[in-house]
């Protein structure tokens, strides 16, 4: 039996994916969670065999959740669903870690094949996204001087970088990650130095071009 965990923050989409996992013989939801830090500490509390894993979601999105869990050692492995075919993104989540990337309008078709794959640890993408990306995801990963200032960005600095893109205050920021507001502080100017930016509004730029935050979800 693969157990799975549900990663989404939309509580209707969790039901419907539920329903479609429990209609397989050979699959059990075994929880449901409403963003990524939620999703981390389940993998490590529960250890399910596959996290079905929304991109889009507070606090952590799918990446980086994905990202921790790798960091972690967890053994769990993450199927992406996605509403975007993005090249960029496909290729973050499977550096990051996912074995799948399924978009949303296949779910449907293909998401007990995608968690089957994972559970058996193989590489699963939606049929309409390019085998080429997995190739290109999986090459050898570029060296600090070949990497953008974003992806040299640590993950602390890309959930800062997230949670301000969201709106929320450096007070409101230092409590969901537990940290002083002079560290949120620290960690805003250091973003700001490292991505070449001067307020705000170009930090959520940034956000929105690599990922962390999308304007229609």
């Amino acid at each position: 039996m693969i157990r799975v965990l549900i990663a989404e923050d939309h509580h209707l989409v969790r039901q419907g994916i539920r329903a479609l996992l429990e209609k397989a013989s050979d699959i059990q939801v075994i929880g449901e969670v409403q963003d990524g830090q939620e999703a981390v500490e389940q993998a490590a509390q529960c250890r399910p065999d596959v996290i079905v894993m929304d991109l889009s979601m507070p606090r952590l999105n799918g990446i980086q959740a994905t990202e921790e869990i790798r960091a972690q050692h967890l053994p769990s492995q993450v199927v992406i669903l996605s509403m975007y075919s993005d090249e960029t993104l496909v290729r973050q989540a499977l550096r990051g870690g996912a074995k799948g990337y399924l978009l949303k309008r296949s779910v449907a078709e293909e998401l007990p094949l995608a968690v089957r794959a994972a559970a058996r640890g193989e590489a699963f993408l939606s049929s309409t996204i390019s085998g080429s990306i997995v190739a290109s995801a999986l090459a050898q990963p570029s060296t600090a001087e070949e990497q953008t200032p974003f992806e040299r960005l640590s993950a602390r600095e890309k959930q800062v970088l997230k949670l301000v893109a969201e709106g929320n205050t450096n007070n409101a920021i230092a409590q969901i990650m537990k940290i002083s507001v002079k560290t949120v502080e620290k960690h805003r100017t250091n973003l700001m130095t490292k991505l070449n930016v001067h307020d705000t509004a170009g930090l959520v730029r940034v956000a929105l071009k690599h990922g962390l935050i999308f304007v229609d979800e």
